[in-house]
């Protein structure tokens, strides 16, 4: 449920799952890491975007009630570290809402741009789940110590609140969102641009990526011992169940 298409050299990956808000199972998970790994070596860069009014509701909570918590931290941690793997830039095209594992996965991205719709939203502390994407480390790397708050409250953020911190780089209007990640992607790769080495440097390190994703894979053991998780989780899934009065 994910579509890729080439456009000016640069492979435009569009999560196709609108009826869902574009929540990820874990085959489109797996399905996104081998996208990137795949044009991260071939394409002059990468643009990630949704369709209909999300760019993604994160993690298909109905598909993980009763799943180990663990693997499904391990699938968002290889998207994570499939976009740092690559050598060209990438970047995210927020269409609309981005919640939790999808957002925390734009924070590895190398810009961000949003339409006025774009909205952050990180609910994970409410519903008993822990952080993953190694946002422990790139959230506070983004946004300093303002990053705990955003978490402790289940932070929901406008676009204009999301441009305001730094989660996003950019707002544009909704018919010129891709186009404009394309001509990022287009000038930062121009001939004789040294951004492949630029990448290297300045885009976190990836040892202390790795010991984020080690912290958060012990945090979700934790959670899922404790229970908070499932229970979470099932009162979501319920929650989304109940007839509207």
């Amino acid at each position: 449920m994910i579509d890729v298409t080439v456009r000016d050299e640069v492979a435009v990956i569009t999560l196709a799952r609108p009826d869902k808000l574009n929540a990820l199972t874990a085959a489109m998970r797996v399905d996104l890491a081998a996208a990137v790994r795949e044009h991260g070596a071939s394409a002059r860069g990468i643009v990630v975007t949704g369709t209909g009014r999300a760019f993604s509701a994160g993690e298909d909570l109905r598909e993980a009630a009763g799943r180990s918590l663990v693997a499904e931290v391990a699938s968002f941690h290889d998207m994570t570290r499939a976009v740092l793997e690559t050598r060209v830039p990438v970047v995210a095209a927020v269409n609309g809402l981005a919640v939790g594992g999808a957002a925390e996965w734009t924070l590895c991205f190398d810009a961000r741009l949003g339409t006025p719709s774009a909205e952050y939203f990180l609910p994970e502390n409410r519903i008993g789940l822990s952080i993953s994407n190694a946002s422990s480390y790139l959230l506070p790397r983004l946004l300093g110590g303002r990053a705990l708050r955003l978490v402790l409250d289940a932070a929901r953020l406008s676009a204009a609140d999301a441009l305001d911190v730094g989660l996003l780089d950019e707002i544009v209007a909704p018919e010129e969102l891709v186009e404009a990640a394309i001509a990022r992607v287009r000038r930062w790769t121009a001939p004789g641009a040294a951004t492949a080495v630029h990448l290297a440097l300045l885009r976190p390190p990836p040892a202390e990526v790795e010991r984020a994703f080690q912290a958060e894979t012990e945090a979700a053991e934790r959670v899922e011992a404790s229970g908070i998780a499932q229970a979470g989780m099932a009162e979501f899934v319920s929650s989304r169940a109940k007839p509207t009065p």
